[in-house]
Parts: C-alpha cells; structure tokens; sequence
C-alpha cells in the first residue's frame, strides 16, 4: 500500500499482455529521483497451454481477456491509488502474439481516453533494457544483454530509445533451447528451471557438448547445433536413468554458460574500447533466462575480468512483468514521448531497425 505521505510523480499504469502472461503493474518517481515500484501483479498461463506443449495465441488471447479487468484492479488496489491519481498509462505494443497484444493495448487506451491521460505503446523489448534503471539506477550507456525463450541478443544501450544490436541469434533463443531440452528430456513445463533444477545433480563433464560460435569474431550467438547435439546424446544413452537427465541437463547447461561467457568476453572488450573513459561500466541482464544462477555466476566471472559491473534484476523482474513496462513508459512520459489512440500493435519489433534482420531480432510471438 502507498504511503500517502510520500507523493509520487509521475505516476504510470503498466500494462503487460505480449504471450502468456496477464501483469499489471503502478510505477511512480519519488521526489529523490529514484523510482518505485507500488505493485506488480502477474497472472500466469502456464495451466491452460500445458496440455499443448507451448503457448497457444488463441487460448492467450481469451485469457487476457478474461483476467486483465482483475489484474489492472489488483494492481491499483496494491499499489493503493486509483484512476484519477495516474500521469499515463503504458501498454505493450509489440513485439509478442498479435492476440495477446490487442486486448493490452485496447485496455490502455479504453483507460487513458476514459480519464483524459497520455498514452504511451512501449516495445516489450525496451522494458527488458530498461530495467537495470528500474533497478539500480543505471546511468547512460550501458551494454545489455537480453537472453529469454525468444530473444538472445547484446545491445548497446546508449539512452532512451537510441540502441544498436551488437550481436543476436542466428538460429535458437537461448530460452527456447532451455525449454526444448526440457521436453525432449521428459521434464516438467517451465522448461529453464527444471532444467537447472536437475543440472544440480548432475556431472557436466560428461557429455562432451559443442560451444556454439566460441572463439568468432563476431557476437552473434548459435544454439540449435547444441540442442541437436542434447538429442543424439540422450539416444544414445537410452533408456535414459533419472542420472543420465541430470547429467545431461548439466552438460547442456555449462555449454550454454561457455556460450554466452565468451561471446559476452569479447563484447566486453569492444564496450571497453568504444567507452574508455565511461567510469561505471555496466553489463545488464534481463529475461528470463538471466534467472538461472549457473549463467549468472559466468557472467560475473566474464564481468570481473573485464572490469564491469554486472547488474542482474531480481529474479521476479527477469520474465515477464509489467513493472518494466510502466518504468520504460515512464521514461518516455516524462521524455514528452507521448503515442496516439490509433498507435498500432506490432507482432516484430526490433530495438535497432537499421540492424539486418536475423531469427532474434524483434520475433514473432517471443516469449521473453
């Protein structure tokens, strides 16, 4: 509940509906600065796609559109406030499932026309980048890393929507090669964390993986071959023992680790060269694989050796949320960068459109 004796301006409604999760969420500034977070409720779908193998956008859709009335109820309710107290109210647009996206968005709007309030359509990847500022007040620029079920990118982050691709993807999100070695492996649904849950058990050195990438100049990132690779192990090695999954999911996770770890290394590097006088150097993380303690643990190392901070959000803030949409919508208000009632919603929508387009660069239907 909101302590009325700490006003907060402005004040802005998020609203998060791109896949298969309802949230809503109210994020204010205080007058130090700092931001708030007052309430960040999310509704998840997990239940009703189960049975489906993967997120089904018709049943996503209906499901918004069920919840979001409650979800945008609860949210104010939590954060003690009302209509009459919000400055705007933020939406995702895009990129995610076109379905999903329309019953935010027409929401936001119903809202903001009904009481007379800005309307900001913020890109769903945008929320992701700007949440080390949410967080830990990072300052301009700053280098991120966006690692979820459909996105695997490096992006410079030089300021409100001013972001250059330095590396995606070229094949497999990192998150989706999680939650197909998931199912192949016969784990249970949310892929990524039953896969690190049964690596605990296991040895990671048995299964001699490949490294996707290791050692190219380039920052692009590779993960079908090595979830190819999972496949031909675990056929080999059937019938599979409740051991040989472990060891499996440990084998698969630590070359994921050394993927990321070395492309992140030389990414590093470059960021240290382009900003050699940049006092804070920060490396950001965010999505939902940034969740997984293992890859976090390497990119402190990568970071330490190359004198970054690493920032990582905290683990309710690495999936999806609609506290990151109401921040990134917060930004924009105040930055007088205000969207129309006819703002349209867009199923691709990359932060750096001059980039050439790959598989991870602003994909249909993502689900970070």
């Amino acid at each position: 509940m909101r302590n009325p004796s700490r006003p907060l301006s402005p004040l802005i409604l998020g609203i998060e509906t791109s896949c298969d999760e309802t949230a809503a969420s109210v994020v204010g500034r205080g007058a130090d600065g700092r931001p708030e977070i007052l309430s960040n409720v999310v509704l998840s779908q997990v239940e009703e796609h189960a049975a489906f193998g993967g997120v089904v956008p018709e049943i996503a859709a209906r499901a918004h559109v069920d919840a979001i009335s409650g979800i945008v109820e609860a949210a104010l309710g939590d954060a003690g406030v009302n209509l009459d107290d919000l400055s705007a109210v933020a939406a995702t647009l895009g990129p995610g499932l076109v379905g999903g996206l329309i019953v935010g968005a027409m929401t936001g709007k119903a809202i903001a026309a009904a009481r007379g309030l800005g309307f900001v359509g913020v890109n769903h990847l945008e929320g992701h980048a700007l949440t080390p500022r949410l967080t830990d007040g990072v300052a301009y620029p700053y280098l991120m890393l966006l690692v979820s079920g459909g996105h695997t990118q490096i992006l410079l982050v030089r300021g409100l929507g001013d972001y250059e691709r330095w590396g995606t993807t070229i094949d497999d999100a990192l998150g989706e090669a999680f939650d197909k070695t998931a199912k192949l492996l016969g784990l249970p649904e949310q892929g990524g964390a039953a896969v690190e849950k049964s690596a605990r058990g296991g040895d990671a050195r048995r299964f001699g993986l490949p490294r996707p990438m290791r050692g190219e100049a380039r920052l692009d990132f590779s993960f079908s071959g090595l979830k190819t690779a999972v496949r031909q192990a675990a056929q080999a090695a059937m019938p599979l023992t409740a051991q040989d999954v472990a060891d499996l999911c440990a084998s698969f996770q630590a070359a994921a680790a050394d993927s990321l770890a070395d492309r992140i290394a030389r990414a590093l590097t470059r960021f240290g060269a382009e900003y050699p006088g940049l006092a804070d150097k920060v490396l950001a993380v965010a999505g939902g694989v940034a969740a997984n303690a293992a890859i976090r643990l390497r990119l402190e190392d990568a970071c330490l050796a190359a004198g970054v901070r690493l920032v990582a959000p905290p683990l309710k803030l690495c999936g999806d949320n609609a506290a990151m949409i109401a921040y990134a919508g917060l930004e924009r208000f105040e930055a007088g960068r205000l969207d129309g009632m006819d703002a349209p919603v867009r199923s691709r929508w990359p932060l750096d459109e001059a980039a050439v387009p790959l598989i991870g660069f602003g994909r249909r239907g993502a689900k970070a």
